[in-house]
């Protein structure tokens, strides 16, 4: 079942995301789905016409997932990084990468970094290539199983 989040509770969620990582707006309707997603939809439809959709059928994904929420933790998805007004306001939490560390990140590995506790967003060169979470002494990675490589780290 899907939940339409409303005004107030999606100033908390940018608040709190402009806290993390300097986002302070989203034009997109943001709606809850199952295991605490947040997904994305800017489609033309209405609230009541997607609430009739859903009398008709079983509608469990509409719009792009793009913050996952756990409690008061907030941290918005990889693909969310491709979105044009979500990649050109993060200003906050950015951790630039060397070759090597891509290399390793994306195979799934956690990075041996010191940086401040929280979200963080990998940079490599201009592009996001990540997100992952510090605890001061490194970075977890939160790569998904399915989009980690799986050919060796290359000598060098």
């Amino acid at each position: 079942m899907i939940k339409f989040i409303k005004s107030s509770e999606k100033k908390k969620i940018l608040a709190v995301l402009g806290e993390q990582y300097g986002l302070s707006s989203l034009s997109y309707l943001l709606i809850e789905g199952g295991r605490k997603k947040l997904r994305a939809f800017s489609g033309s439809l209405s609230k009541e016409e997607i609430l009739g959709l859903g009398n008709l059928t079983n509608i469990e994904l509409i719009g792009m997932y793009i913050i996952s929420r756990r409690d008061q933790d907030l941290r918005i998805n990889f693909d969310a990084l491709s979105i044009p007004e979500i990649k050109n306001q993060i200003s906050k939490n950015i951790i630039k990468i060397s070759k090597q560390q891509l290399e390793l990140w994306m195979r799934g590995h956690d990075l041996e970094i010191k940086c401040e506790r929280g979200p963080v967003v990998l940079q490599f060169q201009d592009d996001f290539v990540g997100i992952g979470k510090s605890n001061t002494e490194k970075i977890f990675n939160y790569v998904p199983k399915e989009r980690k490589l799986k050919t060796p780290l290359p000598i060098s």
